[in-house]
């Protein structure tokens, strides 16, 4: 799995905690080994510019997602073909705010955005309820799987 984390806010971000999960996820979805992620973290003037730019919206986001090949989730017997999965942008002090509010920490909202992120990716929405119940579903479980998994790995 090529996955890339580029952090251009200011803001210091456990990126390796990004990445471990960045893989688990992208596993879970049985996603081909050779398929590409980008994941960058930018400011919230940044993250600001594209939310106006791509979705025509004000102010700053927590998580945009830009797919490139339009990569679908695989099976075990069939994972998706290698390509370009795609760029998740994440913004940490939109994410530390929305950490604040839900009562866990700015890495565990970071880890939520990016499963989110990577999951519209792969072709998830959330636009209508039954879409959102089968992503926030599946989203619920790599996070729990991923959780899971950090407490078994040797410190």
């Amino acid at each position: 799995m090529s996955i890339e984390i580029n952090n251009e806010s200011s803001v210091p971000v456990d990126e390796t905690a990004l990445l471990r999960l960045a893989s688990y996820a992208l596993d879970q979805m049985h996603v081909h080994p050779d398929a590409e992620l980008a994941i960058v973290l930018v400011d919230e003037a940044a993250m600001e510019q594209l939310h106006v730019q791509w979705m025509d919206e004000p102010g700053p986001t927590d998580v945009l997602s830009f797919p490139m090949d339009e990569l679908r989730p695989g099976t075990e017997d069939a994972p998706t073909p290698a390509g370009l999965l795609g760029d998740v942008v994440l913004c940490p002090q939109v994410a530390e705010s929305q950490a604040q509010t839900a009562g866990h920490s700015t890495l565990e909202e970071l880890l939520l955005l990016t499963t989110h992120g990577i999951l519209h990716l792969l072709g998830f929405d959330h636009a209508e309820p039954e879409e959102e119940k089968e992503m926030f579903g599946i989203q619920r479980d790599i996070l729990v799987g991923f959780a899971m998994s950090e407490r078994r790995r040797p410190a």
